[in-house]
């Protein structure tokens, strides 16, 4: 029994360890951003991407086959249906991403779909916590639209900055009806599959998230 809790308490700093880490490392990318520490300092974003969301998974409760192919399928979904938008224009409409991402295939990067299951994994996760004993679907819906909303806080800053650039230089509806439309489903899969998971880790990353496109947009 006092073996159990020490683990127990262990696991806790541990993950309070893993929120100081990323509080940190979103405190200095907008300190290098805003400053800025270095021109290409921006360019960091793809290394922050995957310690964000090793330390999420570092956390992750109980690893199955449903885990695993919730992070693939979302990977290459997120990929796929960026990579039809750049190409054709028709899910979020007419947009080109800069060198911020890294690396790209057919003009999409790679990175971004790293991001696409950062975000539907954190998001996923925070509608566990807020609807737990709901039905998989209203939290498949409620975590899409977190998806949905934080992208909203995203869209300035990733266009002063470079991440992507839209035809029109500004947003279309359409961007956020095709966010939903890839989210939703990939979010009742998780919601499904991982209704039980509680991380409060990715909860953290989450808030983080918002909190550094909204200072970044506020002070740009």
């Amino acid at each position: 029994m006092l073996k159990e809790e020490h683990s127990s308490q262990l696991s806790l700093s541990a993950g309070g360890l893993a929120i100081l880490v990323l509080a940190i490392l979103y405190s200095v990318g907008i300190l290098g951003i805003l400053l800025p520490l270095h021109e290409d300092f921006i360019l960091l974003t793809p290394a922050n991407l995957l310690v964000s969301l090793a330390l999420v998974l570092w956390f992750h409760p109980g690893w199955d086959k449903h885990t695993l192919a919730f992070l693939i399928i979302t990977y290459f979904a997120g990929f796929g249906a960026e990579l039809f938008g750049v190409q054709t224009g028709i899910l979020f409409g007419e947009y080109v991403y800069g060198q911020v991402l890294g690396p790209k295939l057919w003009g999409t990067p790679l990175m971004i779909g790293v991001n696409w299951v950062m975000l539907s994994y954190s998001a996923g996760v925070v509608a566990n916590y807020l609807l737990n004993q709901s039905h998989w679907l209203l939290r498949g819906a409620a975590a899409a639209l977190l998806m949905v909303g934080l992208d909203v806080l995203i869209e300035p800053v990733a266009m002063q900055y470079g991440f992507w650039s839209w035809e029109s230089n500004s947003v279309p509806l359409r961007n956020y009806l095709g966010w939903f439309v890839v989210a939703f489903p990939l979010q009742c899969l998780f919601a499904f599959w991982l209704g039980r998971v509680l991380n409060k880790v990715a909860v953290a990353l989450f808030i983080l998230q918002i909190l550094f496109f909204l200072i970044l947009g506020i002070a740009s």
